[in-house]
């Protein structure tokens, strides 16, 4: 794969056709490695190998050139998925439905660098270039569902956006993490992923179903250190880290601005006190799940409720994760990939036990899969947009994203 991460792509003073396609591409690498608020002019300029002043003639400010960037991922999925409109009429709609699912994992591997821009970072974008963002992505659901009604017509609307969401997590995971694999290895996994996912049967909206207990990671009832947390987290889901400020977490809690400094030295500590402290307890509530059990399947159907639930219940620390983690130093970021890491490792070795065929380095990067899909899935079905946990029942939705995860490592049953 190609990046242009740590070579200039042209010397200073050459301009080829393509200039500014190349600056996209770099900026939009810079964007999703350091985030919107962190990657300036200059960085990306010496990326390009041009003069900042150079980045002006094509772009008049950092937001033109983020919008370009975002919009031209997302573009591409749309180039990528549209001979559907050119295929005949006699077209097998299974044959159309894997073009489409083999057209996205290119585009999203030709993109792996860039990716987390377009998954992450998009939130930044002004409303009407949001908009823009959104309707790039209903047409990419649109085009799935067309031949996914053919071939399963019994699938209400809501089921079919479930499905498409799934597919696209699955595969837009890839760019949330960097475990190597070669492009085919991942093109044969992700496509008997997909293909598992459009294949589940959903459970009926009307079935009785259990639903574990959910619990906040984060209690703002057990002194001010857990309020602060509580309160930063969903500040930050809301608002980002960038735009929060001292003084709203400190209303937030209703304490004085200096009283906050009692605990944190300042709002980075907070960020990474609350990611570490948040990923050490979901790893030991999940070791406290599966304790007693021996049995590997067992552990793994009592983990993939725990992960559910727990996402449901904190929907804003997987966002806060991939969206804020640039803005910690590099030692507190490597602290936290480990951690992130041991998870996985963990989940992996779990996985290997069920399905011996996969190697340890394919476990781990369909858990990863598997974890994008439940956050992304639970947002879509369940999840408000304030940072609280979801209200009334969550009872289905749930069940159809326990099932989907089920499928996505396991396929069909």
């Amino acid at each position: 794969m190609t990046t242009v991460r740590n070579e200039p792509v042209a010397s200073v003073g050459q301009r080829p056709k393509d200039r500014k396609a190349q600056i996209a591409r770099a900026a939009a690498e810079a964007f999703s490695e350091l985030g919107y608020h962190a990657a300036g002019m200059e960085a990306i300029a010496t990326r390009v190998g041009v003069s900042p002043a150079a980045l002006y003639r094509h772009y008049s400010g950092k937001y033109d050139l983020f919008r370009d960037s975002v919009l031209a991922l997302g573009q591409q999925l749309v180039d990528g998925t549209d001979f559907i409109n050119t295929e005949p009429d006699d077209a097998e709609p299974a044959v159309t439905l894997q073009h489409l699912v083999h057209a996205l994992i290119d585009v999203t591997l030709l993109n792996r660098e860039a990716g987390g821009l377009y998954r992450w970072q998009a939130r930044y974008l002004h409303d009407d270039d949001r908009s823009i963002v959104k309707s790039q992505l209903r047409l990419v659901h649109a085009r799935i569902h067309q031949p996914l009604t053919i071939l399963r017509p019994g699938l209400t609307s809501s089921q079919r956006w479930m499905l498409s969401c799934a597919l696209l997590s699955v595969i837009g995971s890839i760019v949330d993490h960097r475990v190597p694999l070669a492009p085919a290895e991942i093109r044969a996994l992700l496509t008997d992923a997909t293909s598992a996912i459009l294949a589940t049967d959903l459970p009926h909206p009307d079935d009785t179903i259990a639903c574990p207990p959910a619990w906040r990671i984060f209690n703002p009832d057990a002194g001010t250190y857990e309020a602060l947390l509580h309160a930063s987290m969903g500040l930050f889901y809301r608002h980002g880290y960038a735009e929060t400020s001292m003084a709203q977490i400190a209303s937030a809690v209703g304490i004085p601005v200096s009283g906050i400094y009692r605990y944190f030295s300042g709002k980075n500590e907070i960020l990474s006190a609350g990611l570490v402290r948040a990923a050490d307890r979901v790893s030991g509530h999940y070791a406290v799940v599966t304790d007693d059990l021996s049995d590997p399947q067992q552990m793994w159907a009592m983990a993939r409720a725990a992960f559910v639930a727990t996402s449901f219940a904190n929907p804003e620390l997987a966002a806060i994760h991939y969206t804020e983690r640039v803005n910690l130093p590099r030692t507190d970021q490597d602290v936290l990939r480990g951690v992130h890491r041991s998870t996985i490792d963990s989940w992996a070795r779990l996985l290997t036990s069920i399905r011996p065929e996969l190697t340890a380095t394919q476990a781990r990067f369909l858990m990863h899969a598997a974890m994008a899909l439940v956050v992304d899935v639970g947002r879509l079905v369940d999840y408000d947009n304030s940072g609280r946990a979801p209200t009334g029942d969550s009872s289905y939705p749930q069940a159809c994203v326990r099932q989907l995860m089920q499928a996505s490592l396991f396929g069909c049953e």
